[in-house]
Formats: structure tokens, sequence, C-alpha cells
């Protein structure tokens, strides 16, 4: 008989492979190209952030680092580092302040989706200004962006921060409603 505690463990499982495919599918489907640094648009952070709200840092966190970089895998592999790391603390940060939070006011949810946007924005920023620059010195494959195509990108990433949490803010609002 399985005890309580390995099948919290496989319900958790199946919550990160749900959010991650969802994560992926919303990445992928939608892809609006950013010329500037051959990234795109997408509404996959959507679902990295209503899992970080729902079950908190850790299944945030696994979701944003695996759904959306696996969609990187597929056209845009250059980005997968980026993305693995941006978006899983983007859903460990909105899950350690906002997560687990159905009775909550909406404030700390808010606030917490606002510094997943800080995070995604921000974090895209330092990779293709910086880390992906020093780290085409060594090796080519990451010389696909600099400084001023990373400034160029800052408008659209925002917009996709801010659509991904208007939408992730309305179904924590469903389900607070519905478990709450």
């Amino acid at each position: 008989m399985a005890k309580s505690s390995e099948v919290k463990q496989l319900i958790n499982v199946g919550i990160v492979a749900a959010f991650a495919t969802l994560a992926f599918v919303g990445t992928t489907i939608i892809r609006i190209p950013i010329p500037a640094t051959g990234g795109y648009f997408n509404l996959g952070d959507t679902f990295v952030m209503i899992a970080a709200l729902l079950y908190g840092p850790f299944i945030g966190g696994l979701v944003g680092l695996i759904g959306p970089a696996l969609s990187d895998a597929i056209g845009f592999p250059q980005f997968i580092l980026a993305t693995a790391i941006v978006k899983g603390l983007e859903g460990a940060a909105i899950g350690a302040i906002g997560g687990k939070s159905r009775n909550a006011s909406a404030g700390r949810p808010l606030f917490a989706l606002a510094v997943g946007i800080v995070i995604l924005v921000g974090g895209y920023f330092v990779f293709e200004a910086f880390l992906y620059p020093l780290l085409a010195k060594t090796i080519p494959f990451f010389g696909v962006t600099d400084p001023k195509a990373a400034l160029a990108e800052v408008i659209p990433n925002l917009l996709q921060g801010v659509i991904s949490a208007v939408i992730a803010f309305g179904i924590w609002r469903v389900f607070r409603r519905k478990t709450g």
C-alpha cells in the first residue's frame, strides 16, 4: 500500500508534468518573432505563473524550468539556457511570494506577478546584453544578441509578462472562488 507521502509526490509529479506541458504548448503555439534578437513573444509564462500561484515555488520553478525550455529546443536552442534559468526563477519567485494564496486577498498574488514580470524582463536583458555576448567569445553558438538587441526586446518581453500575468491572475481568481 502506498504511503501518503508517496501519493503526494506522485500527484506533484503529475501537476508539474501537466503545467510544464501547458507552458510548452503556450510557448510553442503562439510565437511572434522579435527580429532584433531572434527571440519571440509567447504566452507560455501564463502557465508558469498560475502553477506558481496555485502550488508554490517548487512546482512553479520546475514548470518554468521545464516547459518553456523544452519549447526552445524546437527552433531556438540558443535560448534554452536563458529560458530555463529566467523562467525557473520567475516561477520560484512568484510561488515564494504569492503561492498557495487561494484564501488571500489579491495583493500578494499581484505583487508576486509583478516580481515575476521584473524577473522575466530583467533576466532576459541580462542574458542577452551581457552573458550571451560574453559566452560567445568562446562558444560562437551564443553569439545571437548584443546590448542593443537586448534593449529592443525589453518592450515585447514586458508585454509578454503583463499579458501572461493578467491571464494568470484571472485564472487564480477563478480557482480561489472554487476552492476558497
